[in-house]
C-alpha cells in the first residue's frame, strides 16, 4: 500500500496532467470556434445574442383619479376599492 506522501505526490502529478489536458482541449475548441465564426462571418451579436434594453420605468404618474375624493391609481398593483367592479376608463386621467 502507498504511503500518504506518495499519494499526495501522485495527486499533484495528476492535477498537473488534468490542467494540461484541459488547456489543450480548450485551445482546440477555441480554434474550432474561431474557424467556424470566420467561415460563416458571424458577428458578436450572432454568437452571443443582443443585450436586451432595460425597460423604461414609468414615472408612476397617476392614470386613474376618483372624481369625488381625488384618490389616484397608477395602474399597477391591486385595484383600489373605489375602482373595483367599475370600468376604469371612466376614471382615466386625460392629459
Amino acid at each position: 500500500m502507498a504511503t500518504y506522501k506518495e499519494l499526495l505526490a501522485r495527486k499533484q502529478e495528476l492535477d498537473a496532467e488534468i490542467a494540461a489536458a484541459r488547456q489543450a482541449e480548450a485551445d482546440a475548441a477555441l480554434a474550432t470556434v474561431r474557424e467556424t465564426i470566420a467561415a460563416f462571418g458571424f458577428s458578436v451579436d450572432d454568437v452571443f445574442g443582443t443585450r436586451r434594453k432595460a425597460r423604461s420605468v414609468s414615472s408612476g404618474a397617476p392614470r386613474f383619479r376618483h372624481p369625488d375624493t381625488g384618490e389616484t391609481w397608477g395602474g399597477r398593483g391591486p385595484r383600489p376599492r373605489w375602482l373595483k367592479g367599475k370600468d376604469p376608463e371612466q376614471f382615466r386621467v386625460r392629459e
